[in-house]
This record gives structure tokens, C-alpha cells and sequence, in this order.
């Protein structure tokens, strides 16, 4: 009889026995965490990989970036990244979802420099920059129309400078496979001469309003038009608001098939010779996803 009650368990032990064990964030399986970092934007994914080790393998999962890419990425990364050579580290095909997510984040210069394509996070989506150097525009290169002017104040770190000119006609077009969704176009202009003296708070200094005319005499035309949906898009506009740079709407457009390459064409004309026009900067064309 005391051999079989000394199998039973003491206090301690039935202590130990009621109480469960504490569970912690390394206990969580991978796939599920990997589930719940995908809600979370690419940067909230970062910081979480730093949790423990559980974290950051499920970080690097391609479930987990999946989301975070645009539907045509490996059509995007053989465009703009793929030389002709057979350096697998070039293939798309090889890459981790994460690593194609790093590649198209940072801004990717093309056609000569004169373009520029990222994936936008804050926007949600690819967004495309076209420098004035990548556009057709009338006298440009005649120094008694236009100057042209190094900056810190634009991307590409050069703008065009129009003094004075009767005619005037900026034209541009682009050929790229646009992810699905609706995108809007925009000319950034500034009325006024950047300078490259600061005020007391670090804002550069502009010129006086002496240089800018002409341009509340005719509005500014602009348009756009687009193959996916055979939009033409036609407005006019006084540019009135001086000393800053403005992205004009343009329009909108809409792409329904990643596959195919979407063909823009873009303008901004004041074409009446009654009147000159000038003091004003161009620097580029934006193309920027629609908010969801």
C-alpha cells in the first residue's frame, strides 16, 4: 500500500500541473505570423523582422511581399533591369519577392536618364517622373528663349528657365506597362526664378514678379492621351500662383491590362503670337497612381 501512494503527485506538483506554461511571440508558427505581417505596410514589416528570429524569417516569406508588389513586377523588373547577359543575379525569375520589392522602391533611371520609374509606397503604386530633357519643346535650346538651370529643387537637378517667347509648345510621350488602376498626369511649373539664395528659414529665394507676364492674358492648354482607354483629355488654365512650384492636373487615365504597354501623349501649348509669355520653370511630368 505505501508503494502505490508514493506515485501520487505532492502540492508542488500539482502546483506546476494547474498552472500553463507562458507562451511568448517565438511560439507563434511562422505561417501565421507571416499571415499577420502582410497586413502591414512595407516598413511596419521591417521593424518587425527585429522582434526575434520566428519574425524575421517570416518577414522574408514571398506570401508576405506578395501583396506589396504590383501584379506585372517581373514584367516591370525585365524592362528596366535585364541586360542581355545570362547573370542570373539579373534574372527576375530568381528573385525573392522582398528583393524585387527593394529594386523597384528605389527610383530607376531610363531612356538616357530622362525618365524615372519607383513603386510608391505612400501613393500605392508605380509612379513615373519625365525631365524637360525627355520632352519636345520649342526653342529650347535657343539661350534667348530659355535658360537652363541646375537645382537641388528638382529630381532629375536641372529645370528649364523660359525668359520670353511668342510661341510656346511642350510636348512629350511615354510608352510603358503601367500596373492596373487609374493614374493621374501633371506638368510641374514654377511662375518665377529660383535663386539660389535662402531666407533666414532655409527656403530658397525666388525673383520678383517683374519677369513673369503674359500668362493672365491666354490660359494655358493642356492635354492628354492615352491608348488603354482612348481618353483625350483637353483643359485650360491661367497660371496665376507665383513663386512656388504647382503640379497642374493634366488628366486621368486608366489602365485595365498589365500586359500591354499603355502609350501616353502629353502637351501644354500657348500658341497665340499677340502676346509674349515668360518667368517660367518647367521641370517635369509626373504620372502618379490614385489614392485607394
Amino acid at each position: 500500500m505505501g508503494a502505490g501512494l508514493s506515485i501520487l503527485p505532492t502540492e508542488d506538483q500539482k502546483s506546476a500541473i494547474n498552472t500553463p506554461s507562458k507562451l511568448g511571440l517565438g511560439d507563434l508558427p511562422e505561417s501565421c505570423i507571416a499571415l499577420i505581417l502582410s497586413r502591414l505596410n512595407p516598413s511596419d514589416i521591417c521593424r518587425s523582422a527585429r522582434v526575434n528570429r520566428t519574425f524575421r524569417r517570416a518577414s522574408l516569406s514571398d506570401h508576405v511581399w506578395e501583396t506589396k508588389l504590383p501584379e506585372n513586377h517581373q514584367i516591370l523588373l525585365q524592362k528596366l533591369f535585364i541586360s542581355c547577359n545570362n547573370n542570373n543575379n539579373n534574372n527576375p525569375q530568381v528573385l525573392s519577392n522582398k528583393e524585387a520589392y527593394a529594386r523597384l522602391s528605389s527610383p530607376i533611371r531610363f531612356a538616357a536618364d530622362t525618365k524615372e520609374v519607383w513603386l510608391d509606397e505612400g501613393r500605392g503604386g508605380i509612379s513615373v517622373a519625365i525631365s524637360w530633357k525627355g520632352m519636345k519643346i520649342t526653342g529650347v535650346d535657343d539661350r534667348r528663349y530659355w535658360t537652363h538651370i541646375s537645382t537641388h529643387e528638382s529630381r532629375f537637378q536641372t529645370i528649364a528657365y523660359l525668359q520670353q517667347i511668342w510661341w510656346l509648345e511642350i510636348e512629350g510621350d511615354l510608352e510603358f506597362e503601367f500596373p492596373v488602376g487609374t493614374y493621374s498626369v501633371f506638368f510641374r511649373l514654377h511662375l518665377g526664378r529660383p535663386s539660389s539664395k535662402k531666407a533666414p528659414s532655409g527656403r530658397p529665394i525666388t525673383c520678383n514678379g517683374e519677369k513673369i507676364h503674359g500668362w493672365d492674358i491666354k490660359p494655358v492648354k493642356f492635354q492628354l492621351e492615352s491608348s488603354s482607354d482612348g481618353q483625350h483629355s483637353v483643359s485650360h488654365r491661367f497660371l496665376d500662383e507665383h513663386g512656388k512650384w504647382v503640379h497642374h492636373h493634366v488628366g486621368d487615365f486608366v489602365v485595365e491590362d498589365s500586359n500591354f504597354p499603355t502609350r501616353l501623349k502629353f502637351s501644354m501649348t500657348q500658341i497665340d503670337c499677340t502676346h509674349t509669355k515668360g518667368g517660367l520653370c518647367f521641370d517635369s511630368v509626373f504620372i502618379f497612381p490614385c489614392r485607394r
